[in-house]
């Protein structure tokens, strides 16, 4: 392009502004080549003459479009320049608030004075595994890079910090350290990694100070090399350090601080253990005062000690040693202060002799006083023949003291960096390491002295370093690309660094000025203008003969020669280093003492001393200058840097006030030349700064081509021809093999063309738009004018049809006016009528009444007479059987009342066990009621008794008056079994008497023992009383404000939950403890878990429950002893807090009464029946034999039919299989076998459960009654005394018999009651859910309907054809889901046809080989007895020896896809089986035993296959169902609500496995957490892509103005890339872990919380990279968004998982997609957005607005005033301080009891998993 077409009007420049550096402007007329002004206008419409000239001030720079201004690439701009450069680093600090940016491979740091919660641990998970570019641009990707490619290529890397004091490079090299710490972590034990951390506070305590730019300046460099194995693991770690200022120990300037180390001394001198020291405050030692300022601004230098210390122990560095290292420091604060006074003679000097800190000093390092104050002010002069002692003066005594300070300092300093590298240092090989080097930055000042230049002399060499290593990457990208170049002109500093350090250069001539005895500065620097005078990199100050000039590469810098000899020699006296060499402290002799020096033997005391002193010969070391170890070391670190990759991050000061998020442009600017950052720009302009592959290009400027240009289907032909075409000089732009390299400036041309095209394409359609509207306004007016002439005409219509029906109306009333009146006259007639014939008949029908009641009354008077003769003839009667019933029950009850003696000796003994049980009041208060109860019982059995006798005593006389004189006999026996009966009565009462008499002294001595338990009890009352009283505040407080209640429900919830996720986090942290130790720690840990087992408190085995007699268990025995022994141990106040041991003993004493009742009423009843039936017992006992052997025939008779009907079946299902077979048609083989098996399984039913039953109770209830009449006839025929005898026996038997029918048939009725109520209960359920389907079908189609009627006509057709696309999609998903599910059952009916086909074979098999018994012995049972309902009671039987197998076949060596086709949780029914038969034989060992082996088993088999989703989730399942087995079983009330009657019978009779349960909880939630970690990280590579890059609506896809360059280094090229994720491609990968899930029979509950935890993870990740992000932070990727969130949620409801609270958690991204659409312009915008994002932080709404990006001019960046207005605004929010989310947060997880509804005994197991050994019970 021409100069007329790029400056030409409105273009906006850059012109120089004296202030800000640079300055926007823009151009008002159109500059034509040649002219000598420019016209422009400032931004605050400034009209300005810009003068032009050829030479002398060329063009103004041209400004970047703003759609490209706060790109993350400085090299990514269109215009590479410098007040480009500027201006986006400002934008992106200011606005933002973004501090990093790249610049090509050079990440610039801006320092923002100020925390930002930018570091965190979620931050490095973000920034870990990915490609440098994919993010924002951040110290963690540059730390990536770097680990990244030593990963991959194997080499060696270095990041190198650099920036002036104040830009930040400590902090910047500490995160990235922090970075490579948590990525690279050591697998050991031994925290490399966090020795590698606690190395930072002891560098920056011990090398860091206050300088008036930087509050924590490191004055010294650094270079920290992290050493890693071979998998990439931190092993350990070395530092070198170079140039400590050791000056700073003796001077600081104004407002500058010494060493850290010092102020914290200080500040802790007042505690104990530093008293030692004798220091005091800061301001009283001449070193740390010079300042005059002495305190930071927010920094405690007494806790900064105790960080200090911490990292001195974690380094391994004792406390001996530390206590050392501050006495030196310390002693050096006191040599400062030795006061040295002149002589009078001015040339010798002295110490005062009392001096304190002389002394302190001496006593701190262990030297003797009198040496040093000698040598402090004498000196040693050796000769070839003499040695003279000569005085020093004050001055040079006073410089001497200096130096002797800065070299003990140097020494501690490099002590302590050599110890830290022994703590860091590793025995293990090291395969690679990372390099982070901390160096200062270009320096200058207005007084430049030795240190500024070696500084500035190191920076010399690493910017060599740096131009050609960017040049070197900006080869290799065109020879990749096989581009054609012409070598790039870089500015080459090798002259600058000649003159320093090569032969006769200034380090030189240094050196050889120190040798001379008598060297000046003055001498020196002569000779520096007479040797370098001649060349370009060295001048020589016009007004100054001391000082001179050095052109640096980033600046000219004055250094003043004054002290550089000094500096350079580092001078120290021998005599006063030999005094410290003889310490008495080691450590300090240690200091002094070189390596090659050979410490003489102790023993050795005598001094000789020679006739003639020789002179000693200097120190090799003490020969090198400053300036040559400076070198050398440089040198060391340039090979080094040369033999590894580097990283470069270059910190920038952004102002000299310290003020957060201040840029000053010309601060910034002079960094920025002095960093390098604008000569890598520089180079990138030289050469093809912008890069664009061919899609990007290609969907960029596809609106440039025509139609006919895009069908081709060679995208770089079709980018070819249309940049041939679009500009026509071919040198502004290069084709590479992958990408398009462009000049500097042509993409902005191209983006001008391209916002051209638009423009008019935005004319054409506002042009078309307007005419639509008007034609549609057009219509709209004739519309309305019809419809008034429309309503006009209908109104006069009305009018006339409302006269015609007013005209009809009126004829209508006068008819119906007639009729009512004619109607109400006969009415009145009528009622009179009847009202006359109502009174008429009841004056009859009183009268016929009146004769009824008086014959009535007669035969009632007749009747009562008749009574009451009868009744007094049988109560004489009753009173003389009772008189002779209570004679004989005295005798009876006096044998009796010794008997209850004896036993309440026992009881008495039982109660003393029972010592500290219970609260006595409740004990008693439910004896009473228990005592109540049974008198009003036995009340109401007298009153039974009475009844019936009366009813007999009515049929004896009615039988009277038939018999005759046979009545009469009949009536004395009545009268005599009435006397007994009287008799029994008394009896009855007195022996309740006596009882209440028992009782009430048994009350009086528990009433005593209440009192004791009452005070013991006195702390559970009060604490009891504590509670009560806050439950009652709590419920007042509640009563009186109601919105409190909701929030102290929220906030327990909140409680729970976090106790759950605390808990949670513990069993998580067990998990990985116990994956990280070997199989014998685990072996180890398993032996220590032995959880026992204990009874349930109403335990008895199944002998003792089925047999006649109650007994008590020993075990019961055995659990009341381990209680009472418990309670001793633990103690009565200990024992009446742990509730659990009170309720316990509290039910036992309950149980122990229950069975004393239970005693004394047998042995009443025993003692009754042996003394009034006698001989009678023989016959009775003849009788049940006789019944229950009629019972046995009939059961026999049953089974026998029953088998008979099985082996016909048998039968048919052997032949329909083997005529199936013979046919070729597999469908019909399946459906016929398919419908016999279901007919098999109906008929067994409705036998079994119905028939079975009620025949066989039917039937024994006939044979019963059939016995009763047989038996009853003899006795009938005999004397009527016999027969007043034995009818009252035999009447009981056959009550009782009649009773127990009574029960059975009321229990069968029963059973199929609850059968008929649970499935019309089923029934209704399913109504009613189908009903709430209807109503919300039928709510939403109202919703759409309301929703279509607002809508336009165009629009409402519209949208109907969009509701009818989305429901034949979503019926076509419906039908292929439905095929798919037949499919699936065709598969699972094929398998069960092969399993019933070979086990018929094995059937077959097992008849043949049933003749030979098992050589094994018989199987030890309980004899029982039997059950009459089935013959399998649903349990399982093994041999001992087989339980190994068990285990290996069920759990080891099981896979998911063998018990696919079978009931779900299999596994988990059999093993809870086989517990049930451990339990019903009453093994607690095989109890133990399994559910242990079960659990290891379980562990092993998860360990194994700790990736494997489907082993996880098939493995959740099954110990879930195991815990709901353990539950439902268990016999707790809780658990059996739901269970069927046949399953209650099925529970757990003598083990309770509630610790068991716990465990399997526990492990139930670590493999829950196991199968979220497996699915996330499954997914977690899938869902960036798939979310925020995959194009799901491609109409939308866009792409960036600018291509980032990628590094190619940063790209995998071996393995092709990243892999690319569609959305369906995570959705899909989500159905498969649902369908997986659901195969296995995972509970619903359980399905919703992982479906949930994964969708968290899917919107942590993605709002993550969101934030991180600025190239999809667009209007279409909101909408992307969106719509990928909506497909998420689509999928949720397909899968019935809305109740889940899945989606709950996808709401931040669904917000942040919205915030991402909106209108982001006026206040009610930014109320709107406030009110909208309420599941965002604050910090996270500011940070997608900061990020949010246009990809067109046509769009506008979010103002900076708005985002503030979004800060400022106040928010009711407790927003977290962390930007991103936490992607490991997981959610408490629940297990919700679900019974299952499978009944035991009807459980199959297949033949094909191999447990044949296993026996059914």
């Amino acid at each position: 392009m021409s100069v007329n077409e790029l400056y030409a009007k409105y273009t906006r420049v850059w012109i120089p502004d004296p202030d800000d550096v640079w300055r926007a402007a823009e151009i008002v007329r159109d500059y034509k080549e040649g002219e000598a002004v420019l016209h422009l206008t400032l931004e605050d419409d400034t009209p300005l003459d810009y003068p032009v000239g050829p030479k002398s001030n060329p063009l103004p720079f041209l400004r970047n479009p703003d759609i490209l201004v706060g790109e993350n690439d400085l090299t990514a701009l269109s215009y590479l320049h410098e007040p480009a450069v500027l201006h986006n680093l400002k934008v992106r600090f200011l606005e933002p608030n973004h501090i990093y940016t790249y610049c090509g491979i050079v990440l610039v740091a801006i320092n923002p004075y100020e925390q930002l919660h930018i570091y965190g641990e979620e931050v490095i998970r973000a920034y870990s595994g990915q490609n440098m570019g994919d993010m924002d641009p951040h110290i963690f990707a540059v730390a990536e890079e770097a680990y990244k490619q030593m990963a991959r290529d194997e080499k060696n890397q270095s990041i190198i910090v650099s920036g002036e004091s104040g830009a930040g490079k400590t902090v910047s090299a500490k995160y990235a350290m922090r970075f490579f710490a948590t990525v690279g972590g050591s697998t050991s034990d031994t925290n490399v990694e966090e020795k590698v951390l606690a190395s930072s506070p002891i560098m920056e305590a011990i090398g860091n100070a206050k300088t008036t730019r930087n509050d924590n300046s490191s004055r010294f460099g650094k270079y920290i090399e992290i050493g890693f194995n071979q998998q990439y693991r931190i092993i350990g770690a070395n530092m070198r350090t170079y140039l400590l200022e050791k000056s700073r120990v003796v001077f600081q300037a104004e407002d500058e601080r010494n060493y850290h180390i010092f102020y914290q001394l200080c500040a802790s001198a007042s505690l104990p253990e530093y008293k030692d020291l004798c220091l005091t405050s800061a301001e009283d030692f001449t070193f740390t005062s010079m300042g005059e300022n002495i305190f930071i601004e927010g920094v405690n230098d007494a806790a900064d000690l105790e960080k200090t210390r911490e990292a001195f122990t974690l380094l391994g560095i004792k406390e001996g040693n530390q206590s050392s290292i501050f006495k030196v420091i310390a002693s050096i604060l006191h040599l400062g202060n030795i006061e040295i006074c002149s002589q009078r003679d001015g040339e010798s000097c002295h110490v005062l002799r009392n001096d304190v800190h002389l002394k302190h000093f001496c006593t701190l390092l262990g030297v003797e006083l009198k040496q040093m104050e000698h040598w402090l002010c004498h000196r040693k002069l050796v000769t070839a023949t003499e040695t003279y002692v000569k005085n020093m003066s004050t001055k040079q005594a006073e410089n001497a003291r200096d130096a002797l300070a800065k070299h003990i300092y140097a020494r501690m300093f490099d002590w302590i960096v050599e110890h830290i590298n022994k703590a860091l240092h590793t025995s293990s090989k090291q395969h690679s390491f990372i390099g982070v080097l901390d160096i200062y930055g270009f320096e200058t000042f207005e007084v430049n002295s030795f240190e500024q230049f070696c500084i500035n002399y190191a920076n010399e060499k690493l910017q060599q370093q740096f131009n050609s290593h960017v040049f070197k990457l900006e080869q290799e990208e065109y020879m990749k690309e096989q581009i054609p170049w012409t070598l790039i002109d870089f500015y080459d500093n090798q002259p600058c660094i000649d003159l320093i350090e090569a032969r006769l250069g200034i380090l030189d001539l240094l050196d050889e000025e120190c040798k001379v005895p008598k060297g000046t500065d003055e001498n020196w620097a002569q000779k520096l203008y007479k040797q370098h005078s001649a060349s370009a990199h060295f001048q020589k100050p016009r007004m100054s003969n001391v000082s001179f000039i050095i052109v640096h590469f980033a600046d000219k810098v004055e250094y003043q020669s004054e002290g550089f000899l000094e500096k350079n020699r580092d001078t120290v006296y021998g005599e006063q280093i030999n005094i410290l060499k003889a310490s008495e402290f080691q450590l300090v002799a240690d200091l002094f003492h070189d390596k090659d020096d050979v410490a003489p033997p102790k023993s050795s005391r005598v001094n000789v001393r020679p006739a003639k002193s020789t002179p000693k010969a200097p120190n090799k070391e003490h020969k090198k200058t400053v300036g040559h170890q400076f070198r050398s070391s440089l040198h060391l670190l340039m090979e080094t840097l040369n033999a590894t990759t580097p990283h470069y991050v270059r910190c920038i000061k952004p102002n000299d006030l310290k003020e957060p998020f201040m840029f000053d442009s010309r601060r910034a600017v002079q960094q920025l030349r002095a960093c390098g950052v604008l000569e890598t720009i520089r180079i990138s302009a030289a050469g093809y700064p912008s890069r664009w592959t061919y899609p990007d290009f290609f969907n960029r400027y596809r609106v440039l081509l025509k139609k006919s240009e895009m069908a081709s289907a060679d995208k770089k032909l079709v980018c070819r021809n249309l940049l041939e075409t679009l500009i026509k000089d071919h040198d502004m732009f290069q084709f590479g093999k992958t990408k398009i390299f462009f000049r500097a400036g042509q993409v902005a041309y191209l983006e001008k063309l391209r916002a051209d095209r638009f423009r008019s394409a935005c004319i054409k359609i506002q042009k078309t738009v307007r005419g639509w509207l008007q034609r549609v306004r057009y219509r709209k007016v004739r519309k309305m004018a019809i419809s008034l002439q429309r309503y006009g005409r209908g109104y006069l219509a009305r009018r006339h049809a409302d006269f015609l029906r007013q005209t009809r109306a009126a004829l209508l009333c006068q008819k119906q006016y007639r009729m009512v009146r004619d109607r109400r006259a006969y009415l009145r007639v009528r009622r009179a009528v009847v009202t006359i014939q109502a009174f008429t008949r009841g004056m009859f029908t009183r009268r016929i009444f009146q004769e009824f009641m008086l014959h009535h009354k007669a035969m009632l008077i007749q009747k009562v007479v008749r009574g009451w003769l009868q009744r007094r003839r049988f109560r004489r009667a009753r009173d003389a059987a009772i008189t002779i019933q209570c004679l004989f029950r005295r005798v009876r009850a006096r044998r009796r009342l010794q008997q209850l003696k004896v036993e309440a000796r026992s009881a008495e003994r039982l109660k003393s066990l029972n010592s500290g049980m219970e609260n006595k009041i409740v004990q008693l208060q439910r004896k009473m009621d228990d005592q109540s109860k049974e008198l009003r019982t036995q009340n109401e059995q007298l009153l039974q008794v009475n009844n019936k006798l009366q009813k007999q005593l009515e049929q004896v006389k009615s039988q009277q008056g038939e018999a005759g004189g046979a009545g009469g006999a009949q009536v004395s026996s009545l009268q005599e079994e009435l006397d007994r009966l009287k008799e029994e009565l008394q009896e009855a009462s007195a022996q309740r008497n006596r009882m209440e008499e028992e009782h009430g002294n048994e009350k009086t001595g528990l009433q005593l023992r209440v009192e004791e338990l009452e005070k013991e009890n006195a702390l559970l009352k009060s604490e009891k009383e504590e509670m009560n009283h806050r439950i009652l505040q709590q419920t007042k407080s509640f009563e009186e404000d109601s919105s409190s209640v909701s929030l102290m429900e929220t906030s327990l919830q909140a409680e729970l939950d976090a106790e759950r996720q605390r808990y949670q986090n513990l069993l998580k942290q067990m998990t990985t403890v116990e994956q990280r130790y070997d199989n014998l720690k685990e072996e180890l840990s398993l032996s220590k878990f032995q959880p026992g087992h204990k009874r349930n408190p109403s335990n008895q085995s199944s002998l003792e429950s089925d047999s006649n007699y109650t007994s008590i268990s020993t075990s019961e025995l055995g659990d009341t002893e381990d209680s009472i022994q418990l309670v001793e141990e633990m103690g009565v106040e200990k024992a009446a807090m742990d509730i659990g041991l009170f309720m316990k003993l509290q039910k036992r004493v309950r149980e122990l009464e229950q069975e004393r009742r239970r005693l004394q009423v047998n042995l009443d009843k025993m003692e009754e029946l042996a003394r009034s039936r006698g001989s009678e017992s023989r016959s009775s006992t003849l009788e049940q034999e006789t019944a229950d052997l009629a019972y046995n025939n009939l059961k026999r008779q049953e089974l026998e039919s029953e088998n008979k009907k099985l082996k016909k079946d048998l039968n048919e299902l052997r032949r329909s299989i083997s005529e199936r077979a013979s046919e070729n048609d597999p469908s019909n083989e399946l459906q016929d076998s398919y419908n016999l098996l279901l007919s098999q399984l109906r008929s067994a039913n409705e036998e079994l459960e119905g028939r079975k039953e009620e025949v066989l109770i039917l039937r024994t209830q006939i044979v019963s009654a059939a016995h009763i009449r047989e038996n009853n006839q003899p006795r009938q025929s005999s004397e009527a005394p016999e027969v007043s005898e034995d009818k009252e026996p035999v009447d009981n038997e056959e009550a009782l018999k009649a009773y127990h029918g009574l029960c059975e048939s009321k229990k069968l009725l029963e059973a199929q009651l609850q059968t008929q109520s649970r499935q019309h209960g089923d029934e209704l359920e399913a109504l009613h859910t189908q009903i709430e389907l209807l109503r919300d079908d039928i709510e939403k189609k109202q919703e759409i309907l309301s929703y279509t009627a607002s809508l336009s006509p165009e629009a409402r057709v519209e949208y109907s054809v969009q509701q009818e696309i989305t429901r034949l999609t979503n019926d076509n998903l419906d039908l292929k889901e439905l095929v798919e599910k037949l499919e699936k059952n065709e598969k699972k009916l094929k398998k069960q046809l092969r399993i019933y086909m070979k086990k018929v074979q094995e059937l077959e098999a097992s008849q043949a080989a049933a003749q030979t018994n098992r050589s094994r012995p018989p199987l030890s049972r309980q004899v029982t007895v039997q059950r009459k309902e089935k013959d399998f009671e649903g349990m399982l039987e093994y041999y001992k020896e087989d339980e190994a197998l068990l285990f290996k076949t069920l759990i080891t060596d099981i896979r998911p896809n063998t018990v696919s086709a079978t009931v779900p949780c299999l596994p988990a029914y059999i093993l809870f089986m086989c517990i049930r038969h451990a339990d019903y034989v009453n093994d607690d060992q095989k109890v133990e035993s399994l559910l242990t082996s079960t659990i290891n088993a379980i562990k092993k088999v998860l360990k194994k296959n700790n990736e494997d989703f489907e082993m996880t989730s098939f493995w959740l399942a099954n110990t879930s169902r195991l815990l709901h087995c353990l539950k439902q079983y268990s016999g707790d009330e809780a658990f059996m609500t739901q269970n069927t009657g046949k399953q209650n019978e099925h529970c757990l009779k003598n083990f309770d496995l509630a610790e068991y349960r716990q465990v399997l909880s526990d492990l139930s939630i670590q493999i829950y957490q196991q199968l979220i970690k497996v699915a996330e990280g499954i997914i977690q590579p899938m869902i960036v892509s798939a979310m925020l890059e995959s194009e799901s609506i491609p109409s939308l896809a866009g792409v960036k103005t600018m291509g980032y360059r990628n590094r190619s280094s940063s790209m995998d090229v071996d393995s092709g890339g990243p892999a690319t994720y569609t959305l369906k491609a995570l959705i899909r990968q989500l159905g498969q872990f649902h369908g997986t899930m659901q195969d296995h029979g995972l509970d619903p509950e359980i399905v919703g919380q992982v479906v949930r935890q994964l969708f968290h993870c899917v919107n942590a990740v993605t709002l993550n990279n969101l934030l991180l992000r600025k190239d999809v932070c667009s209007w279409s990727n909101g909408m992307q968004l969106r719509y990928n969130t909506s497909q998420m949620e689509e999928w949720l409801r397909a899968n019935n998982l809305s109740h889940s609270k899945a989606a709950e958690t996808l709401e931040p991204i669904i917000q942040a997609a919205q915030l991402l659409q909106v209108k982001k312009k006026t206040t009610q915008d930014a109320e709107a957005i406030c009110s909208l994002c309420s599941a965002l932080s604050t910090q996270q709404i500011v940070k997608i607005l900061n990020l949010y990006t246009p990809l067109n001019e046509f769009e506008e960046r979010v103002s900076v005033s708005f985002i503030r207005s979004i800060q400022t605004r106040p928010q009711q929010r407790h927003d977290p301080p962390q930007l991103l989310m936490d992607t490991k947060h997981m959610f408490p997880v629940l297990f919700p009891y679900t019974p299952s509804a499978l009944s035991l005994e009807t459980l199959h197991i297949p033949a094909s998993l191999g447990l044949d050994f296993l026996i059914r019970v």
